[in-house]
């Protein structure tokens, strides 16, 4: 059983659909912080795919500069593919791991201090005074 208020089966019943419009999504607060914001963490990501792209073309580069790492083997698995599985991914997860904490931590080197509130009804902090 589905259940509606009588709003929503009044309008089913008389079959009016209204036209969906996309909300209109909210600007930053500060424009010119945000470019900043995001020109440096661009910057970041350009960096993060180019260690990527290393880490890729980097191993199989190896792998096809030693062809020695195809014949050789580790309980009956190539090397070259232990290589693949034991070096790659965890380099890709610490690249990654890497990126998402510059990306925050430029946010926050970026980001304006919070404006202090004051203890006192003035707003005087309540520690110089008399």
């Amino acid at each position: 059983m589905r259940v509606t208020s009588p709003q929503t089966r009044i309008a089913l019943a008389r079959g009016v659909r209204g036209v969906r419009r996309p909300l209109p999504l909210p600007g930053p607060a500060d424009p010119a912080l945000a470019r900043r914001v995001f020109v440096a963490q661009r910057r970041a990501a350009v960096r993060t795919v180019a260690l990527l792209a290393l880490v890729l073309f980097g191993t199989s580069g190896l792998i096809a500069a030693l062809p020695a790492l195809d014949r050789l083997t580790v309980g009956g698995v190539p090397l070259s593919w232990l290589v693949l599985a034991t070096a790659t991914y965890p380099l890709l997860l610490l690249i990654a791991a890497r990126h998402v904490r510059t990306a925050e931590r430029t946010e926050d080197r970026l980001r304006p201090p919070p404006a202090r509130t004051g203890d006192g009804p003035d707003g005087a902090t309540g520690d110089g005074g008399p």
